[in-house]
């Protein structure tokens, strides 16, 4: 394969008016990066990006296990507070350690990243299954996050390593599918695991799958590293940023996910941990500016249009969608159905995401656009997040089916559109560092927006009941207990229900509502980005 160097300059993109090697100095350096000189066929594809997509697939699967499995392991331990930390150190260590992997493997390369990361989800997993401590099973799912992090990660700087952009968003709404389909059988795995085996085999039964992902990876994947310095690997490594870039998501996510759930929001882990996230975040980015030549998220690549506008665009629609899927299931539960059963209505909103991102990618291919599917797929995130505010407890089943159908199908859109606008502006040499910044955006807004949708529902619900029952006898007691646990709502006094089902109400919709203002954010930020040319072959050249 020849060198990185001997691969041939690309023309300057047309945007509109403007070429794209004049919006920024950095789009007019093509050091190309490293591309396979002949496209792989459709057969060579499905053999490399299938062995990956395992990994994917089992990452989703293990990101939402703990979901049935939460209350079986916490009562294993005789520790409740066990109970969040759960989901909580694989989110947060996951989302920490997305962000790092593009460049650690631009420098060591995909196929060592993947083992990498394989290695890493399988210990995480075994540690889990056998834990003996509530300590050590938390321990289990950070280990797991990280390497649940780097398989989702690296499987997609893989496809755009592989795959021109004309056809990108097709093969990422496939892969897009072995994610959805993996985080939808999370639960109901988790659950029927335990029913018949017990929660410790929903972890250990992971680690055989992950060994042949691992020994498929290693036969299939062969995309070197850059060739220049590869004698001096450690060197290159921004260690100082990367430190930093961890420490401070640590601290912002511990202190998202932790503030109103653990502990009160004036509680002195809030008070500290967020304000450090913030100093620590701008020590990165000084850092990455300033004192490093192969920076993690080279900062100026952010000053590019195109790349902020789709970032914010990740960033605020998955702030909506994660506050919704967190938040219409204690609608229908709050209805009388049973968890089971609300979560299977959310199954429509999974299946509209293959469909979004999938369809997304067979558009762009056809077109060789994107901006126009841009317009169509935030205009219907708006519209869907408007109907769900219209939603009441005396809603016909089929209509909230419909609205998630369509959300969901908005949000795959956006996934796939914004990955394709995101690696077009930039050059090939730093498509994985800007994918993976988009991974840091799209992690905390996540955080976020359960976050935003959770301080704004427990604050309507606790002023709704008390304006309705503050003066009732033992009223302190009864609405702590309605606050804490849908349950008790059927055990309220009968003359309590009615106000209790109104103040829920108006909670949720003031939730939803304000989901919605979040989700016409990412709509109006996301007109910003440029429409750039998709080329149909990897030298990103004129046919």
């Amino acid at each position: 394969m020849p060198s990185s160097e001997s691969l041939p300059a690309a023309p300057a993109e047309t945007t509109g008016s403007q070429p794209v090697s004049e919006q920024t100095p950095l789009l007019a350096d093509r050091a190309a990066g490293p591309v396979e000189v002949q496209e792989p066929s459709t057969k060579r594809l499905l053999l490399v990006l299938g062995s990956i997509w395992l990994g994917v697939f089992l990452a989703a699967l293990d990101s939402t296990i703990v979901a049935t499995l939460t209350g079986p392991i916490s009562s294993s331990f005789n520790s409740l507070s066990l109970l969040s930390w759960l989901a909580t150190a694989y989110l947060i260590s996951n989302a920490a350690c997305q962000p790092l992997s593009g460049r650690l493997t631009d420098i060591f390369s995909r196929k060592a990243g993947l083992i990498f990361s394989n290695v890493v989800f399988a210990i995480g997993n075994l540690i889990c299954g056998l834990a003996r401590s509530e300590w050590t099973i938390i321990l289990g799912r950070v280990i797991a996050g990280m390497g649940g992090g780097g398989l989702t990660a690296i499987a997609t700087f893989v496809t755009s390593d592989l795959v021109p952009l004309r056809r990108r968003g097709v093969w990422q709404g496939i892969g897009n599918i072995c994610f959805g389909l993996g985080s939808g059988l999370g639960g109901v795995f988790g659950g029927w695991i335990h029913d018949t085996l017990g929660w410790r085999w929903a972890f250990l039964i992971q680690v055989p799958f992950v060994a042949v992902s691992t020994i498929l990876v290693a036969f299939t994947v062969q995309i070197p590293a850059k060739e220049s310095h590869q004698k001096d690997k450690l060197k290159r490594v921004d260690f100082l940023g990367a430190i930093t870039l961890v420490i401070a998501l640590v601290l912002l996510l511990l202190g998202l996910n932790t503030g109103g759930n653990q502990v009160p929001w004036t509680h002195p882990l809030i008070l500290t941990t967020l304000p450090l996230s913030a100093v620590v975040l701008g020590l990165f980015i000084y850092i990455e500016a300033n004192y490093t030549s192969e920076p993690i998220i080279p900062v100026r690549l952010l000053l590019n249009r195109t790349v902020l506008a789709a970032c914010l665009t990740n960033w605020f629609t998955t702030m909506t969608v994660f506050g919704l899927l967190f938040y219409v299931p204690i609608f229908f539960q709050v209805q009388g159905l049973s968890a089971t059963a609300a979560g299977l209505r959310l199954v429509p909103q999974a299946i509209g995401c293959s469909i979004g991102s999938l369809g997304a990618g067979f558009l762009m291919r056809s077109s060789g656009r994107y901006k126009i599917y841009n317009y169509i797929t935030m205009f219907l995130l708006v519209a869907s997040s408007a109907l769900v505010c219209t939603l009441t407890f005396k809603t016909p089943t089929a209509l909230p089916l419909i609205y998630f159908l369509l959300s969901g199908t908005a949000y795959g859109g956006m996934l796939t559109i914004t990955l394709v606008a995101l690696i077009s502006a930039v050059d090939h040499e730093h498509h994985a560092v800007i994918t993976s910044a988009s991974y840091a955006f799209r992690s905390t807004g996540s955080s976020i927006g359960i976050t935003i949708a959770s301080a704004v529902f427990q604050n309507v619900l606790k002023n709704g009941l008390w304006s309705r029952f503050g003066d009732r006898d033992h009223a302190r007691e009864v609405i702590s207990r309605l606050r804490d646990s849908l349950g008790e709502i059927r055990k309220a006094p009968a003359d309590w229900i009615p106000g209790v089902l109104d103040a829920y109400s108006d909670s949720l919709r003031a939730t939803f509502v304000t989901l919605l203002g979040v989700a016409t954010l990412g709509a109006l930020v996301s007109i910003a980005m440029r429409e750039h040319k998709l080329h149909s072959n990897l030298f990103r050249t004129n046919e």
